[in-house]
Formats: structure tokens, sequence, C-alpha cells
């Protein structure tokens, strides 16, 4: 099969190599999909860079969590009925070496989840950690309904997930963003204001929208947002955070945050407890058929600009998500 790959922590121009290797064959439970399409994620690029000490843990390392295609074989005890279907990928090179940047990827069966008919590939292939960070987020504390939900980098996939999630439950979207495309693609995505973080006193602007503060923050930078967000979260609330580059050892605020009974939740989708998963794929391939749940804007490089796909996502995430196509 054609794959990217690398077998040495370094800068994508030096490392990603595009070549062929063996077919892989599914094992006990495991499904193989002929993709079509892969998502690239922040995680797919620090893991490669080896940003953070993420020391290799194979030798070689094939990267993409997630993608879209068709099943085309199935190992023992997956039912015979399955291949053929089309499926939206996820978590596939969390505890694989070889992940979705190639022809075929091996995953167990439940991360091969069914793509409802007249949605692409390229729209599966965006959904995957994105969507269930997003799903995870919000709903890990209950209902949404009559709620108020702050999104940080409202133009980010993981923010523009969360932000028609949270819509189609009922709460009420506070974004926040920096440039003026950004902050259209919030809006875009369903939310009701939209703030430029960059100008004058945000918490005060956010607590004038939400006097009573915010039920819920989907947050992309807990250290750095923690000076806000521990401001305009409500009494009960949850700051749930999937992310902290910037400041990944922040003071907390403990006291008045206690005294309010704010839960500090962390996310990672490869954490998340199996019938939570479950629940987050069968909620968000439903959302996906009754046209809820769209892709942010798609940009596709061909499998072999992979180098250049990462590049692009390290100069700067893009308000959108960035896929490679087998074109």
């Amino acid at each position: 099969m054609r794959a990217v790959w690398y077998d040495r922590n370094g800068p994508a121009d030096e490392v990603l190599v595009v070549g062929e290797l063996p077919d892989p064959e599914p094992a006990a439970g495991q499904v193989r999909v002929r993709l079509a399409a892969t998502g690239i994620n922040p995680a797919d690029v620090k893991r490669r860079s080896g940003t953070g000490g993420r020391a290799m843990r194979h030798p070689r390392v094939v990267p993409g969590d997630d993608g879209a295609g068709v099943i085309d074989r199935v190992g023992p005890r997956v039912p015979a009925a399955r291949l053929g279907q089309r499926v939206w990928v996820h978590s596939a090179n969390h505890t694989s070496a070889f992940g979705t940047s190639a022809q075929y990827v091996v995953v167990p069966a439940a991360q091969a989840v069914e793509l409802p008919d007249g949605i692409s590939f390229e729209a599966g292939a965006a959904l995957g950690v994105p969507a269930l960070t997003a799903h995870r987020s919000l709903f890990a504390d209950g209902p949404l309904d009559g709620l108020t939900v702050l999104v940080t980098g409202g133009a980010g996939a993981v923010s523009h997930y969360a932000v028609q999630l949270a819509r189609h439950a009922g709460a009420r979207v506070i974004a926040t963003a920096s440039t003026p495309a950004k902050q259209r693609a919030a809006r875009d995505a369903g939310a009701q204001h939209v703030l430029d973080y960059r100008e004058g006193d945000v918490a005060a602007r956010i607590l004038a929208l939400a006097p009573d503060g915010v039920d819920r923050v989907v947050d992309v930078a807990f250290g750095a947002n923690l000076p806000v967000t521990a401001q305009v979260i409500a009494s009960g609330g949850t700051i749930a955070s999937y992310a902290s580059d910037a400041v990944p050892e922040p003071a907390l605020p403990f006291y008045p945050l206690m005294r309010r009974g704010v839960t500090i939740r962390t996310v990672m989708v490869f954490t998340m407890p199996a019938p939570a998963m479950h629940a987050a794929t069968r909620h968000i391939s439903r959302l996906l058929a009754d046209g809820v749940l769209v892709p942010p804007p798609l940009t596709c490089y061909p499998l072999g600009s992979a180098a250049e796909a990462h590049n692009h996502l390290e100069r700067g995430a893009p308000h959108g998500k960035l896929l490679l196509t087998q074109a």
C-alpha cells in the first residue's frame, strides 16, 4: 500500500517519507478500511515533531488517527455483514504504529463507525478526534438545554463541532476568536455571540452577556485562558479543556473555584470510557445523517503532500480542517 511514515522525530520536510508498505491484515476483532480521506490533527504533528518530549514508541509510525473509507476485510469475530460498509475511523494511531495516512488502516471494529448514506468521505474524515472531543467536553456533565456555553478558540475544528452540538442541545453559545475571519467562522457554526478575546476586558464582556456566569466552558487553552474562565464560570459550572500548550502548568485559583463548586474536566478522546464513546459515536452519526452536524471548511492535500499539510497546520491552525486524500 502507499503510505506516509516517519522513523525519527523532526520537521515534516525532513522525516516524512511517502512510499510503499505491506498491506495490513485485520486480526481478531479488527476491520481493514480502504481509506478515501484522512484527517490531520494537532496531535499528529506533535507526535511526529516530538513536541513536549513525546518520544517515539515504535521504530516506524504511519501518522493519523482519523479517516473515512470502506471496510474491505474483516478479522475473526467480526460479522461478514460489515464488508463494504462505509465508515468513519477514529483513534487509529493511539495504540497502533500504523495510522490513517495510508491507503489502508486496520482498527478495532468499534473504531470504524458507519458513515450515513449521502455523507462524503471527506466529511467523515473530518469527524474523529475533533467531534468526539467536542462531544465529551459538552455532555460529560449532563444535558445542556437552557444553559450558557462558552467555546474558546471558536474557529478550530473542535470548537466548530462544539458550537453546533451545543446549539442543537438547546444551549446559548458564546464564542471567542481573534481575527475577523475566525469570528465569522464561529458565527457560521451557530454561535449567537462572538467576542474578540484580544479586545478590552473579555471577562467583563462575557459577564455582560451572562451575568450569572457561563455553565460550561469548552476550552482550547486551559492555562492561558484560566484568568478569564475562572472569572466567568458559574456556580456548579464545568471547565472542560482539551489542551494547554501555551501554559502547560498553570497556577490554579483553587479557593475561588472551590467556593463556586466548579468542576475542572480534562478531556482526551483516547481515555473516554467505553459507554461514553459508544454514545458519542451514535449521537454524532445520527446528527450527521440529520444534517445537523456539518464539517468545518475543508482543505485537502493529496497523500503525497503530507509534509506540506503538516507544515500548514504547524504554521498556525486554520479555521477549518486539513485532510489528506488518495488522489
